[in-house]
């Protein structure tokens, strides 16, 4: 069966010991990010069907992978969250807008 998708550090390991034999490499910075990307939209979707936190328990490290690659760590992302919640708010309200006249 074929993937071509970005897998979890163990995944390899586990389909050895199921018997079968994993066919992998490694990706260089540029598949890296792509298939970062691809995962995120993957795990999004999952999620969305599924509506379970182990979904968006992948969605969040495939968030934080990226970020890290980018140089974004949490302690600046929260910081910045704060600042744009201040600046335009958050979504607690659960404002819908329906139209501009």
């Amino acid at each position: 069966m074929e993937y071509n998708k970005l897998v979890r550090d163990k995944i390899p390991r586990i389909i050895k010991e199921d018997g079968k034999v994993p066919v992998t490499h490694v990706a260089n910075d540029e598949e890296y990010l792509k298939k970062l990307k691809e995962k995120l939209k993957e795990e999004v979707d999952e999620f969305l069907e599924s509506n379970n936190i182990e979904e968006m328990i992948d969605v969040f490290e495939v968030m934080m992978t990226i970020n890290s690659l980018n140089g974004w760590y949490l302690e600046e992302i929260l910081k910045l969250k704060e600042q744009k919640i201040k600046e335009r708010g958050a979504f607690e309200k659960r404002i819908v807008l329906d139209r501009v006249e």
